[in-house]
């Protein structure tokens, strides 16, 4: 748990959640692995820190050795979405409960991930990528995709550095806003509808999909604090037809399947004129009580303890 992106704090959250659950009556030990940007370490029950070997991920107890044989992955962002943490524990024969390095690079980058995506014939919203510096001037912007769209960080998630702007005399405060976060900003046409998000499991030997959230934001979009602060209604089951329940959770399962994902996901989309966009996949969901995904686990009648142990068979 931990990252190092601003992602941090809800990750620790996740991960306190993940620990808790497991660590009851359980065959296996579990310990809290802390990843941040001066230091990884073990924290005990008695918050006391202990170092990992970054040679082979080992715990140093005194004068003992852990060793890891697997890793609950809740880092969110960095790096333990984005394949770095992957790699990292591929190269030591150690199993995450996420995607694998490439397919969590993959998934990561929101402009590469929407194309692989279009490939599979799902439709989503008209976007650019604009590096830090690339744009000399705005209408390179607003001859392509017109007012209000969204600009927001190509690498990131939790809704950190995102805006929706409408208006043209906006856009450079709301990329300065987004490259705090990311060297690479996503311009992304608005598609006004209703936002549907599924969750996609490995659950009994066998890729499930989960009852979809409506999110209803009380902000101009599911900004950070219609995320985590309630100002959103996130309504689970979604109250939409029934075909369209089935409709959407084939085509998450779908996006799973093909581009190879593992462990849980959350696959996010518009619903307009009866047609579904795709907007993101997120590898590593938010794991508390109160997030989308367990929310939807619990609508299927799947409990944290049930849920969590699903991925480490």
């Amino acid at each position: 748990m931990g990252g190092y992106s601003s992602e941090y704090d809800i990750s620790i959250k996740s991960g306190n959640v993940v620990y808790n659950s497991l660590s009851t009556n359980s065959k296996n030990q579990f310990y809290k692995v802390i990843i941040d940007k001066n230091s990884w370490y073990h924290l005990d029950d008695k918050s006391r820190k202990h170092p990992i070997d970054r040679e082979n991920f080992d715990i140093i107890l005194k004068d003992k050795r852990i060793k890891i044989d697997k890793v609950f992955n809740t880092i969110h962002g960095e790096p333990g979405e984005n394949g770095e943490i992957q790699s990292f524990l591929e190269g030591l024969n150690i199993n995450q409960t996420s995607s694998n390095a490439k397919q969590s690079r993959l998934t990561f980058n929101k402009s590469i991930c929407k194309e692989e995506v279009e490939k599979l014939g799902i439709i989503t919203p008209k976007s650019m990528v604009f590096k830090i510096g690339d744009i000399k001037d705005l209408s390179s912007i607003t001859n392509k995709i017109q007012l209000p769209f969204f600009i927001k960080p190509n690498e990131g998630g939790s809704s950190f550095g995102i805006s929706r702007v409408t208006k043209e005399k906006d856009i450079i405060k709301s990329l300065k806003k987004c490259y705090k976060e990311n060297s690479d900003a996503l311009i992304e046409e608005e598609i006004t509808g209703r936002e549907i998000s599924v969750g996609v499991i490995w659950y009994k030997n066998s890729i499930t999909a989960l009852p979809p959230t409506e999110i209803v934001s009380h902000n101009d979009f599911f900004d950070f604090d219609a995320k985590y602060n309630g100002q959103s209604d996130e309504i689970t089951p979604a109250e939409i037809d029934r075909g369209y329940i089935e409709e959407v959770k084939k085509i998450a399962v779908k996006i799973y399947k093909k581009l190879r994902l593992k462990g849980f996901t959350r696959s996010d989309f518009i619903l307009k004129n009866n047609k579904f966009y795709f907007l993101e996949v997120n590898t590593n969901p938010g794991l508390t009580a109160e997030s989308i995904l367990p929310q939807q686990a619990k609508a299927a009648g799947i409990d944290l303890k049930e849920l969590f142990e699903s991925v480490l068979n």
